[in-house]
């Protein structure tokens, strides 16, 4: 009896094991994290923003405009919660032109370790020199200089509203259409993006840094196509990839296309290349046409609020909104 009884426990025991009921046997697994939800992106508020940029008038370094305008800036980031530092400094143009320079730093969540930069300019140009008359006169830049700023407003507002799981920095930059005319020869790409270097050289907080940054320049165009940019493509390839393929997640793929731009000279360069940061540009860049290149409006009086696309808006800031919300 007392082997039977033993036979019959062991094949009781062997049959448990077998079942999959031992608890020793398995790991409790971990419940999916759910995804976040990304606030809803609204066009209509980043179409007025831009609206009110254009009112000031051209914001060219050392007008009237240029210095309203950067006081609108930075109480906008203000009201939104944002930490506000105004980065003044003089800045010298390609003529040698000392220029009053203001990068507007919004700064969400502040104490946040692991942070994102998103950056536009806010200048505008001081030339029409693309332009077959008025071309010594200064544009609007309600796309070049507004649409950036307008786009990241809006995700200022947002941001102020829900907090995402990362710290992210909004840097509008100055100074960085002021780069010689079309007629002066011999010109210096170091002419361009002086806000962008100044900052990069100068940041606004020692040893600050981001994963990664994503730039937005010339992006409320009608008929926009967003291409990936060469110089992002050749120093930031996995943030472009980031971009590209969260647009496409989202149905922008008409928008957000797979060709590759030659390698342009805008903030992100030195964002990446001197500050370090790997930044994808998203800016409005035609291959298809001839010639190819940044679209009919760029350094004309065309670029006004009558090319601004509430449509490209609303594309660019959801996936600019869905980056962040689901890093």
């Amino acid at each position: 009896m007392k082997v039977r009884s033993l036979l019959a426990l062991l094949a009781v025991t062997f049959l448990w094991a077998c079942n999959g009921d031992d608890p020793v046997q398995h790991k409790p697994v971990a419940p999916k994290k759910p995804k976040v939800e990304t606030p809803a992106f609204s066009a209509d508020s980043a179409y007025r923003f831009i609206e009110e940029q254009v009112a000031f008038g051209p914001r060219v370094p050392n007008t009237e405009a240029h210095a309203q305008t950067a006081d609108y800036l930075a109480e906008k980031l203000r009201g939104y919660g944002a930490e506000v530092i105004v980065q003044e400094g003089t800045v010298y143009a390609w003529d040698d032109t000392p220029l009053g320079m203001k990068n507007i730093i919004g700064q969400f969540q502040p104490e946040k370790k692991k942070r994102l930069l998103l950056y536009a300019h806010w200048d505008t140009r001081p030339y029409a020199d693309k332009d077959s008359t008025r071309a010594e006169e200064p544009i609007d830049g309600a796309n070049d200089g507004g649409s950036g700023v307008g786009v990241l407003l809006e995700a200022a507002r947002q941001l102020g509203a829900k907090a995402p799981e990362v710290g992210v920095d909004i840097i509008f930059f100055d100074t960085e259409d002021y780069g010689a005319p079309e007629w002066v020869e011999d010109s210096d790409f170091r002419d361009w993006c002086l806000g962008s270097q100044y900052w990069a050289e100068n940041k606004h907080k020692p040893g600050y840094r981001a994963k990664y940054g994503i730039l937005l320049d010339m992006v409320g165009g009608k008929n926009a196509v967003f291409n990936r940019e060469g110089t992002s493509m050749a120093l930031a390839p996995s943030v472009v990839d980031k971009v590209w393929r969260t647009a496409r997640n989202l149905g922008y793929s008409d928008l957000f296309q797979d060709e590759v731009t030659p390698q342009t000279i805008d903030d992100n360069y030195f964002v990446t290349d001197i500050a370090g940061i790997p930044s994808a540009n998203i800016v409005e860049y035609h291959i298809d046409v001839i010639p190819m290149g940044y679209g009919k409006f760029h350094h004309t009086h065309l670029d006004d609020m009558s090319i601004i696309s509430k449509e490209t808006l609303q594309a660019v800031g959801d996936v600019v909104m869905e980056v962040v919300y689901q890093e």
